[in-house]
């Protein structure tokens, strides 16, 4: 039987690991907050309430099944929610997808070096991939450490920004709704409902090949089960906050690659010059697990293959980011990729029900 004690060090550091992998460089930036909720107004509010429903579900789902199933590889999940052929697909299509998000990762890093320093986006595109790169070589276990620590730090600025920037134009929550018709802003979808749903869809991509070996490799199901649905509370918090600290100020931020550092601008320069850190920082605790997911998925950790391709596609990965601008990059990646994440929750829907009337 299982100890019910639970240890809330590590509870809270799978919270925090949880929460950093998903503050990568779209929400950080703010550039994915603006496009998937705040370009709906006080609806992108719903949005945040449906996705975090659907993130303690979905993250629940995974470390519960692979805790369970003790899946040889993380991406086994995926035939067992969907059988071997569809399996196959999503194995294959998430290993693309998850390489692509990398690739934000690197276009946001040069972007917010860009608009903070007014230094080449290369500069930080290419510094981001050496950290990236040189992290992942040293395996899953120093990821959830280093990175689980890092993401409850990030979520506590990004909350006193968010309030920050709300308290300091408060009229701008009251004039959103009618501003933001009138702005020419990118979106994730025609409907605030989709956009939440396509959110989590994409997510879910990355998430599966790191939640599910997480789940098997924990010693108390307790412990981390408790820790991801603390985590999905911690992001959904702060992920509304900023939603609505961006609303205050959508006329301002319209159009910008990176809308916090504006915020943090209007509240004090040095206060910018602190967050771009924080951004950047933001960027690296998503960036290093999505590189470490693709470089895992072909190679052994330890092995001189391993090294050799997390190099190779560091390198590639920087050169690509920083050809296509970042919220291009955001809007076509995420969205597309998100619809079909979303249909994979489906299957995750079903197969719990199907699960759970045969115990029954």
């Amino acid at each position: 039987m299982e100890k019910q004690q639970i240890n809330w060090g590590r509870t809270m550091t799978y919270a925090g690991a949880y929460i950093a992998f998903l503050i990568g460089s779209g929400f950080a930036t703010g550039q994915e907050v603006m496009q998937y909720f705040s370009a709906y107004g006080y609806l992108g509010i719903l949005g945040v309430v449906v996705a975090f429903l659907l993130f303690v579900y979905v993250a629940v789902e995974f470390v519960t099944v692979g805790k369970e199933q003790q899946f040889p590889k993380g991406s086994d999940v995926y035939k067992y929610y969907c059988g071997n052929i569809i399996g196959n697909f999503y194995d294959y299509f998430s290993i693309a997808f998850i390489y692509m998000s990398f690739i934000v990762m690197m276009g946001g890093a040069g972007a917010t070096i860009n608009q903070q320093y007014g230094l080449p986006t290369s500069l930080g595109g290419i510094l981001m991939g050496i950290l990236a790169g040189g992290t992942v070589i040293f395996g899953l276990g120093k990821i959830v450490d280093v990175i689980g620590k890092i993401g409850p730090a990030i979520v506590l600025l990004t909350i006193i920004l968010g309030i920050a920037s709300i308290i300091k134009n408060p009229s701008g929550l009251s004039e959103a709704n009618e501003i933001i018709p009138k702005l020419n802003l990118l979106k994730a979808s025609s409907n605030w409902f989709f956009a939440a749903g396509s959110y989590v869809g994409f997510c879910m991509l990355w998430l599966a090949g790191f939640l599910t070996p997480l789940g098997g490799s924990s010693e108390s199901k307790k412990e981390i089960t408790t820790g991801v649905v603390l985590g999905a509370a911690g992001f959904s918090i702060s992920l509304a906050i900023i939603t609505l600290g961006i609303i205050a100020n959508i006329d301002q931020l319209a159009g910008t690659m990176v809308p916090t550092l504006i915020l943090a601008g209007n509240i004090n320069s040095i206060l910018a010059i602190i967050f771009s850190f924080i951004v950047v920082a933001g960027i690296y605790t998503t960036a290093v697990p999505l590189l470490w997911q693709v470089v895992a998925r072909f190679s052994e950790e330890k092995t001189n293959k391993f090294k050799i391709l997390t190099v190779v596609l560091a390198v590639i990965g920087v050169f690509i980011g920083l050809k296509v601008p970042f919220d291009k990059l955001v809007n076509i990646i995420y969205v597309i990729n998100g619809y079909v994440g979303f249909v994979l929750l489906g299957f995750m829907v079903i197969k719990t029900i199907r699960t759970k009337l045969i115990k029954n």
